[in-house]
């Protein structure tokens, strides 16, 4: 299975993701805003996901909810601010159970070879923000994410 490289640099408000995928960039843009495959790859596995809103275009907005199987439901919403397909996404991200901790993050699609490589960059409004979003286990969530991903975009 291919590595999701997650990189916190001490001392930075930034996350830096990247994946390369074995697929063509017009089709990993297009499944990464599906609001039909989103709940098929973001997340844990475990936990069911619902889109209440999903407006990929700048000034739309998008939110969604992740919920376990005792009910409990985690809800996150944004802001979509720059959208060039298949290029570039910049939006805001902000877990609603943490009010007023939004971080903009801008993810990108290059490829080069028949393959895709997706660099996501989170930038919080501070240094703590930031290692509290580390702290809550993103790393291991995201790299659920990305495999899951990968399962719906990669040949055979």
């Amino acid at each position: 299975m291919k590595k999701t490289n997650l990189v916190a640099e001490p001392g930075k408000q930034e996350i830096v993701i990247t994946r390369t995928f074995d697929a063509p960039r017009d089709l990993l843009f297009r499944v990464y805003i599906d609001p039909e495959s989103m709940p098929k790859w973001l997340g844990p596995e475990r936990l069911a996901m619902t889109i209440h809103k999903m407006e990929v275009r700048p000034g739309g907005e998008w939110r969604y909810t992740h919920s376990e199987p005792d009910g409990t439901a985690y809800g996150f919403r944004g802001v979509y601010h720059d959208v060039v397909a298949p290029e570039r996404i910049v939006s805001t991200f902000e877990f609603e159970g943490m009010p007023g901790h939004v971080s903009l993050d801008t993810a990108m699609f290059e490829e080069a070879g028949g393959k895709t490589t997706l660099t996501i960059k989170s930038v919080f409004q501070s240094v703590e923000d930031r290692d509290g979003m580390v702290q809550s286990g993103m790393e291991s969530g995201m790299s659920e994410s990305m495999d899951r991903l990968a399962r719906l975009v990669e040949k055979g």
